[in-house]
């Protein structure tokens, strides 16, 4: 006991006091997160306001005034939310079902090289099909309604999340698959505790395109199927410009910007922290 004691005071003197905490520190390292998208913002809006000043295409060219207004009357007092709803509910719907088969799919083909011989390249294909040509073909199969929105949603982001899987699996080095075989991995085991975390930073990056394939897929289908019963953030977009009421048009391709800002923000915070638990980052500046 008093040899652990002992060995536990090493320690301590050793690594030196806990580090205490600093608001200080905190809020410069917050301020100097925020401040360069603030300033973008404000370099946007500047520009799109004497864009607007000037007249050009002042018809369907609206001002930042006009469209907030209606993005907030539309918050307060119309159906804003219940859209945003309806779109996310299919989005992480249809990319919960093209991770799972995009997972499986990597898998297959990043360690069965038949697999990978006939459907490799196919899948790269698929990844570089414009959404908007799967929308005729899913209407035929499933006609207009929510199941035809999902389909084209797996089949934009699924090959990118199969992808960014198999990218990851032929980047485990050699020597590290030898260190798990010799430690007794074998079959799942393998994949489970080695070959799958080795690849994790390359499979979160293809989830992170495979989101902004489902999220561009999503759009496009919900601008083409128009579902009775069921307004989405497309649908209404595409009553707007039927229409012609371009400060509500777009208001709507502000709400599907910022969207997909927070999304992506969400994955680029995944993607450092993983990046710092495996001594990628320096935490100074994390």
């Amino acid at each position: 006991m008093a040899t652990d004691q002992a060995l536990l005071g090493l320690d301590n003197l050793e690594l030196g006091p806990a580090p205490r905490s600093d608001p200080g520190r905190l809020a410069r390292k917050g301020w100097a997160a925020v401040w360069p998208k603030l300033l973008a913002i404000a370099i946007v809006l500047a520009i799109w306001e004497l864009v607007a000043l000037s007249g050009w295409k002042q018809y369907v060219f609206k001002g930042p005034g006009p469209v907030f207004s209606n993005l907030w009357n539309d918050a307060l007092h119309g159906n804003l939310w219940s859209v945003i709803g309806v779109t996310l509910q299919s989005a992480v719907t249809g990319y919960a079902l093209a991770i799972l088969i995009g997972t499986v799919v990597g898998v297959l083909v990043a360690r069965i090289p038949p697999v990978r011989a006939a459907v490799g390249s196919i899948i790269t294909g698929l990844q570089t099909m414009p959404s908007i040509a799967w929308v005729p073909f899913a209407i035929i199969i499933f006609g207009e309604n929510a199941s035809a929105i999902l389909f084209v949603v797996v089949l934009g982001a699924a090959p990118s999340i199969a992808n960014g899987l198999i990218t990851g699996v032929d980047y485990t080095p050699p020597l590290l698959l030898r260190a798990g075989k010799t430690m007794g991995l074998r079959g799942f085991a393998l994949y489970r505790y080695l070959v799958l975390p080795a690849s994790l930073p390359a499979y979160v990056a293809g989830m992170k395109q495979g989101w902004a394939f489902a999220w561009r897929s999503l759009m496009a289908g919900e601008l083409v199927v128009q579902i009775i019963g069921q307004f989405s953030i497309g649908q209404q977009l595409n009553v707007d410009q039927s229409n012609q009421d371009f400060t509500g048009a777009t208001a709507m391709i502000i709400v599907i910007l910022v969207i997909g800002i927070v999304v992506d923000t969400l994955f680029t915070k995944l993607d450092q922290g993983i990046r710092k638990r495996r001594g990628l980052l320096d935490p100074a500046t994390t």
